[in-house]
């Protein structure tokens, strides 16, 4: 379960991650329940998700044409940085009760274009730590195990932490945070590799990546059901103090709480992937997943009973994090060297880019019908999402099983078999 971490270079990432990330979920809860505290609006909370990660849908199709050009180790050195100083002056402003919601909307902004640039290169920097693609399985779901541990232990700290000292503590915790990863990057030792993008204009690689994804039907497949989910079901995080506070009738615990319960599914699902021993199998987890997603996220949404919620979310957050890592598996094994920071990217915005735009309407649609009826409408398009995916999977199946042949992670050995740029339609077809 546990094998990619004899990687010494992963090891490093794994310990100054997971403290990083403690101190994320912390700004992240604090965060919501400030705007809510300050503003007691459904939409404003809509608005603040919108700023902090529309970045996110703008800019990192971008990103990802550099990701293929940069030095991806340095370029996750500035970007933590970056980050770093985000929630120091996050901190300032709220110790010295200056701060205002135009605040956290600048500075939620800023964050979300140092993410834009972030998350494509620190998902295509695990192929880097790891090498092996047979590995690559394992590094991730270990990697979404870090990343989910956090979110039970953050939430629940920073809901303590918001009651005894208040949100700028949460938001100083997460700012001295930043300085393990930072530590863990300069400490590794990464060999110099070449990447073989060739160095065309932005715009034109750009249009060279989205080519290569959406021609290569399981790429648009996957980040097609990546980006409905996201746009109509993950609205439920910024929503979250309204049900907190509003609907069971609780505090800050309550809310952290909650976010630490899907945390519990979501690590759940990491321990099953990590224990399974090889990719074969991970695209029928896709539409299963998030048919599982939906429907927890529709009870979750009728439920007006604390635990109840709390299992609910819990089944959310397993249906959640089962999907995406199963997707980034499969776009990571089956795409070219030398366009993955692109596909990456195209990911992240399928994945987190299309969350500004729902949380937006979201926060807009529950002052006017309220959030039951606004994540009710969103769950049921998910799942027949997730329903017609199932019925295009023999589809998937029939693509992707050349490349997992021709690069061994199938038993077959088939020569000659055609890469995954070979397997793009050509669009006279």
């Amino acid at each position: 379960m546990f094998r990619t971490l004899r990687y010494g270079n992963f090891r490093l990432f794994f310990a100054g991650q997971g403290i990083s990330l403690i101190g994320t979920w912390m700004q992240y809860v604090a965060m919501g329940w400030l705007v809510y505290r300050l503003t007691n609006s459904p939409f404003l909370l809509g608005v603040v998700g919108f700023a902090s990660q529309i970045p996110t849908f703008i800019f990192s199709p971008f990103a990802g044409v550099f990701a293929d050009r940069w030095n991806r180790h340095r370029t996750l050195i500035i970007t933590q940085t970056l980050a770093m100083v985000q929630a120091f002056i996050l901190a300032a402003l709220t110790l010295t009760g200056t701060v205002e919601v135009w605040h956290i909307v600048v500075l939620g902004a800023f964050l979300g274009c140092v993410n834009a640039m972030d998350i494509p290169v620190r998902q295509s920097f695990l192929f880097e730590m790891v090498e092996r693609k047979d590995n690559l399985a394992n590094a991730i779901a270990l990697n979404a195990l870090m990343f989910n541990s956090a979110r039970l232990v953050g939430p629940s700290f920073a809901g303590v932490v918001v009651v005894v000292f208040g949100e700028g503590v949460c938001f100083l915790i997460n700012a001295l945070s930043f300085l393990a990863v930072i530590a863990s990057l300069l400490a590794m030792r990464i060999k110099a590799k070449e990447i073989r993008s060739e160095k065309v204009h932005v715009v034109a690689g750009l249009k060279e990546g989205l080519s290569y994804a959406f021609g290569f039907l399981p790429i648009r497949m996957i980040l097609s059901l990546l980006g409905i989910i996201s746009l109509m079901g993950m609205s439920y995080v910024v929503l979250m103090p309204v049900f907190a506070r509003d609907i069971l009738g609780g505090g800050p615990e309550t809310l952290g709480f909650l976010v630490a319960s899907t945390g519990v599914g979501a690590l759940i699902a990491t321990l099953y992937l990590a224990s399974r021993k090889t990719v074969i199998g991970m695209g029928r987890l896709i539409p299963s997943s998030a048919a599982l997603f939906a429907a927890g996220l529709i009870l979750f949404s009728l439920s007006r009973v604390l635990w109840l919620s709390a299992c609910l979310l819990a089944v959310t957050g397993f249906g959640m994090m089962v999907n995406m890592a199963a997707s980034n598996t499969i776009l990571q094994t089956i795409a070219d060297d030398d366009k993955r920071g692109r596909v990456m990217s195209f990911y992240t915005v399928a994945f987190m880019g299309m969350a500004p735009i729902g949380s937006l309407a979201a926060g807009a649609l529950a002052s006017r019908i309220g959030v039951t009826n606004t994540l009710v409408a969103g769950g049921a398009i998910c799942f027949l999402a997730a329903f017609i995916f199932a019925l295009k999977l023999p589809l998937l199946r029939k693509a992707i099983h050349p490349i997992y042949r021709k690069i061994g992670i199938m038993p077959e050995v088939a020569s000659g078999m055609n890469t995954a740029a070979e397997l793009v339609v050509p669009p006279e077809e």
